[in-house]
């Protein structure tokens, strides 16, 4: 896809679904059936393709990566050339992310884009910069992959607008910091790149401030709110995308609290509690484990907003 194309499919939302545990391994048909629902349950106005990122919510970070590349396959299969597939990749080390690259876009429905998650461990940006340029150099040439970058840190902030208006293979970025950062980066990237809102449903004063597309962390729970919140983004209605943003609320100020401690095991809870036989929830994955009563309890409210959603 030309820059164009891929800026006006991410202009939406982007669905990260949690993938399911099963007796501590990963339940590949609750994974599959997780990406069914999505596909089936597109509220996109304009006949748009549904976004798909196996990513931050997906626990990406716990994956090996034969697992990650089963993930994706099954991921592209599902959804059959009918959306778009952004694989969140984890640039640590940096030589086991490039294979993983290779090895994704060699799949027979491969990812159409890749976001280079949060790097981990000490890194100086000039060093960022120089690996992730020759990255982009060498995936773009080799297997056409075209990046986006997530900031977690203003630190980045100078290095991202660099990697984006001068390199073709990078192609936007993901704001996990706070709003007030979005209108540098717009202005730093200019048309070379999309500044997309990456702190869940949240995102109405992001829209406000020009930020494009919005990640989810709750499609799987509520399909239809997400959608309906880009729908009147799209449209500018910020009004319309704040009402529904309020019923949101209560389920994605419980996942973002210490630090995101609930990010994935709030959004289980609520499909344990919503009791759909069309999502599956599973057990709880690695180093998150299901919530305590008290936040189970507020949880059970939030769900009761959302219903009519899923």
């Amino acid at each position: 896809m030309d820059l164009s194309d891929i800026f006006e499919h991410l202009n939406s939302v982007t669905a990260i679904p949690i993938v399911p545990y099963k007796n501590g391994k990963i339940n590949t048909a609750g994974h599959r059936k997780n990406i069914r629902y999505l596909m089936d349950n597109n509220h996109l106005d304009g006949d748009r393709k549904r976004v798909i990122s196996i990513a931050g919510t997906s626990l990406i970070h716990h994956f090996t990566p034969e697992e990650q590349i089963e993930l994706i396959d099954i991921a592209g299969q599902e959804m059959g050339g009918e959306g778009i597939l952004m694989a969140g990749i984890v640039p640590n080390p940096i030589a086991t992310a490039e294979d993983l690259i290779r090895q994704q876009a060699a799949l027979p429905a491969p990812p159409d884009v890749y976001l280079l998650m949060p790097l981990s461990g000490v890194a100086d940006p000039d060093g960022i910069y120089e690996v992730y340029l020759e990255l982009g150099e060498d995936l773009g040439d080799d297997c056409g992959a075209q990046f986006l970058l997530y900031m977690r840190t203003k630190d980045h902030m100078d290095v991202i607008i660099r990697l984006i208006n001068e390199s073709p293979n990078f192609i936007g970025v993901k704001v996990g910091t706070t709003e007030e950062d979005i209108p540098t980066l717009m202005r730093g990237i200019g048309d070379n790149g999309i500044v997309m809102w990456g702190v869940g449903d949240r995102s109405t004063k992001a829209a406000g401030l020009g930020a494009i597309g919005h990640t989810s962390g709750i499609s799987i729970v509520a399909a239809r709110a997400s959608d309906e919140i880009n729908n009147a983004q799209r449209a500018g209605d910020l009004k319309a995308s704040q009402q529904v943003e309020d019923l949101i609320a209560p389920l994605e100020n419980l996942r973002f609290v210490n630090s995101r401690q609930y990010n994935y095991s709030a959004v289980v809870e609520a499909m344990k509690i919503g009791g759909w036989d069309d999502v599956e929830a599973g057990e709880g994955g690695p180093f998150n484990p299901r919530v305590p009563e008290n936040i189970a309890a507020q949880v059970r409210e939030a769900v009761s907003l959302l219903e009519a959603y899923h």
